[in-house]
């Protein structure tokens, strides 16, 4: 079998049914995922181990391959040639393997195409600070930060840096010089490249991901020493996450951590991508600034109070996910159902609509 041409054809029918993934594995039909559902394409033949060991080789290096069998896991990336890039993970199941394939637009998209609010920009017009974009995984996070960096690289000069894994979004430098490292290709790790950084003269950080106290540890210091930060956490939303950097820290160094946070947070955007009632996906989010009120609840440890602040500081600009989901609905983008699916509380969500 000509593997090659076997990706092609599936990658085809990725860009022909408008989805967002395609999901191979061992015994199963290759499956896409459109709008937010998962649709087998029953004409195409059972994936075999054959077939989806051959399919791999065309996906990833030799060495990579080889990293794989011997771990059980790899994320890659892999670029098609008009241009457009999928994130990849491949991993056992069973003794069995499969692969995940998320299609990276080649266009980056501004945050008003994305549907997303105009105040996202003034986050990334500050000079220095933590910001971090929080959700599900296939919720958007990355395309949000994507279009966030893209801001920066229209409107000034800055020496921005991304550290990833894998590289997802390639950027055209245009104001902004921009450099992409890619975690096992051109750094060893998170911790070692965001250590570098303090000797690349950066202005602005995109970390893929906060993995570990030593990342958190360092982004945090970044955005203490004049740099403008950007990650993402797979929380749920603003409270939780500010809980969960402080969790990840033993107890005796929980305090030194609330007082830098509490610091260096500029704000936590939390957003999920609900399916629209029109077709496609649109988002509902919450955004949580870091004002005096919320920097002294993080100092002070009453994280769960956050949420409150939210919900009555929308003056502030500060944006409650349940009012959000309660707007769509009036709207007629999405259904009540879909509203009550995602709401923090079911019961403020029904006193809002």
């Amino acid at each position: 079998m000509d593997y090659k041409n076997e990706l092609d054809d599936l990658i085809k029918a990725v860009f022909q049914e408008g989805a967002s993934d395609l999901h191979l594995s061992e015994g199963k039909k290759p499956t896409i995922r459109v709008s937010g559902m998962l649709l087998p394409l029953v004409k195409r033949e059972v994936v075999s181990k054959e077939m989806i060991i051959g399919i791999l080789s065309e996906l990833v290096s030799k060495e990579n391959r080889d990293f794989f069998l011997k771990n059980k896991e790899l994320d890659f990336s892999y670029g098609i040639d008009n241009g457009e890039r999928f994130r990849g993970n491949a991993f056992f199941q069973q003794g069995m393997i499969s692969i995940a394939l998320r299609l990276i637009p080649k266009k980056i998209r501004s945050i008003t195409e994305l549907n997303l609010p105009d105040i996202l920009r003034s986050f990334a017009d500050k000079p220095q600070g933590f910001f971090l974009v929080v959700g599900p995984v296939g919720h958007g996070k990355s395309t949000t930060l994507s279009a966030m960096i893209e801001s920066i690289n229209e409107s000034r000069a800055e020496h921005i840096i991304t550290i990833e894994d894998p590289i997802e979004y390639i950027y055209e430098p245009k104001k902004s010089i921009i450099d992409q490292r890619e975690v096992r290709i051109d750094t060893a790790d998170f911790a070692t490249a965001m250590k570098s950084m303090f000797r690349e003269d950066v202005d602005v950080a995109l970390i893929g991901e906060m993995r570990g106290t030593e990342t958190i540890s360092t982004a945090v210091t970044a955005a203490e020493t004049g740099h403008l930060v950007f990650s993402t956490l797979h929380t749920n939303g603003a409270a939780q996450t500010v809980s969960r950097i402080i969790d990840t820290f033993p107890g005796e160094q929980q305090e030194q951590i609330r007082i830098q946070l509490a610091g260096s947070l500029t704000g936590i955007f939390s957003q999920r991508l609900i399916p629209r009632i029109s077709g496609g996906l649109i988002p509902a989010y919450e955004l949580l600034i870091n004002n005096n009120a919320v920097a002294n609840l993080i100092r002070e440890n009453r994280i769960h109070e956050i949420s409150s602040v939210i919900e009555t500081s929308s003056q502030e600009g500060m944006i409650d996910m349940n009012r959000c989901l309660a707007e769509l609905v009036s709207k007629g983008e999405i259904t009540v159902e879909s509203a009550y699916t995602y709401a923090t509380d079911s019961k403020i969500l029904e006193r809002m609509m």
